[in-house]
């Protein structure tokens, strides 16, 4: 037997794949279909200081290898969270990272004030959202004001920080490179890419927000392009995601650099997918003679 456990920012987890956030609820949804004990960690759907109500009309598309979302964010807020869903969650048998947004850098700070209590191990930071202060432009797309988001977090709050990088820019690795001298404890990408869905029939967009998020294997190539560009460029460990639906789509992925790697659309497909994707790590592992999942790491040869 080979061992999948890692050590993730001092966190024990069972296995290095870890539940996405917006695709695995607040974990408990996922509780009957899969042993959670298997599970690296879970993080959550993602959390603003107040209730986000989301956005109007179509909010999912079918694409080909994919899906695109618009959910917009939508979630009870933090304190609600903690009141009435985390008393639930500390009894999952496995670590909770709690994924949190703001529209503000100020926003970002006091929503990790909140979510600084037991029972959530680490704070993963969606930067993918539009910051209202300055014009619109999501936070992770400049590097100074991921950075200043960056900075924020790690000010307030004494858990571990995951920045979780946009894909939507042209030079990832200086993304990464600012959060990292902000102070960020690791990076998670990528984010969902922005795309479009037209029905000819009306000659309309298909999302009600017009563009979406594509998720999914038809992202998985541009991931894992841009994990192995930021694994090689910084010091902190990398979390990778986009596309993986087998556990064979995860090694490559550990394999471009990153230490754990997150599952998020093959969930919406298959609730299993995770407790089979370990499954499939554990077995590839058997089979090319590998005892510890952490020799794998970063042994892309270029």
């Amino acid at each position: 037997m080979s061992s999948l456990t890692v050590n993730y920012l001092g966190i024990p987890m069972a296995s290095p794949v870890i539940g996405a956030s917006g695709t695995v609820g607040y974990g408990l949804e996922l509780h009957d279909y899969i042993d959670m004990k298997k599970i690296g960690a879970l993080s959550g759907k993602g959390l603003a200081p107040t209730p986000w109500k989301g956005n109007e009309g179509v909010r999912v598309a079918e694409t080909t290898s994919g899906m695109l979302n618009c959910i917009g964010l939508e979630n009870p807020g933090a304190p609600w969270f903690i009141d009435h869903y985390l008393p639930e969650v500390r009894k999952l048998p496995t670590v909770f990272i709690a994924n949190m947004v703001g529209k503000s850098v100020e926003e970002y700070a006091e929503c990790a004030r909140m979510l600084t209590v037991p029972g959530i191990s680490a704070l993963e930071v969606n930067i993918s959202c539009p910051n209202v202060k300055e014009g619109g432009a999501a936070f992770g797309t400049d590097p100074a004001q991921a950075a200043a988001v960056t900075r924020a977090v790690k000010d307030a709050t004494t858990l571990p920080v995951i920045v979780k990088l946009s894909p939507n820019v042209t030079d990832i690795v200086s993304i990464a490179k600012a959060v990292e001298d902000a102070g960020a404890d690791s990076i998670s990408l990528i984010n969902t890419l922005l795309g479009i869905a037209i029905d000819t029939r009306t000659r309309r967009p298909i999302l009600g927000n017009i563009t979406g998020g594509l998720s999914g294997p038809a992202i998985k190539p541009v991931a894992l392009r841009m994990v192995w560009q930021t694994a090689k460029a910084v010091k902190i460990p990398v979390c990778g995601l986009g596309g993986i639906m087998t556990g064979e789509d995860a090694i490559e992925f550990m394999m471009a650099g990153a230490s754990t790697v997150q599952v998020g659309t093959a969930n919406l497909a298959d609730p299993t997918a995770m407790e089979r994707i370990v499954n499939e790590m554990d077995e590839w592992c058997d089979k090319n003679n590998v005892k510890d999942i952490n020799e794998i790491v970063g042994t892309l040869k270029d």
